[in-house]
């Protein structure tokens, strides 16, 4: 039970956040600024203030394509960043 969202009452449109590995996640980079990435729901964030990347997970494999990434406003890029504990950025 539970499976694709059986039994849980949440019917056949759930969405289940995909958690990568904190191994994997340690040794991924973004592949703009080279900083390392953090994930908050089905995203991943580069931590570089200046680029503010992020890369989408979909079917539980992180798109790291620069093509396929999005550039986050800076208050939701410092809003991400205060969820998750971290940020860098060049003079650091």
């Amino acid at each position: 039970m539970g499976l694709f969202g059986v039994g849980t009452g949440l019917g056949p449109t759930a969405r289940f956040m995909t958690a990568i590995d904190q191994g994997l996640l340690k040794m991924m980079a973004c592949p703009v600024s080279h900083a390392p990435v953090v994930q908050l729901d089905d995203w991943i964030y580069s931590t570089d203030r200046e680029t503010r990347r992020r890369y989408p997970i979909r079917d539980g494999i992180p798109i790291m394509l620069i093509d396929d990434s999005e550039v986050v406003e800076p208050e939701a890029f410092d809003r991400v960043m205060s969820q998750v504990g971290t940020a860098k950025n060049e003079n650091d």
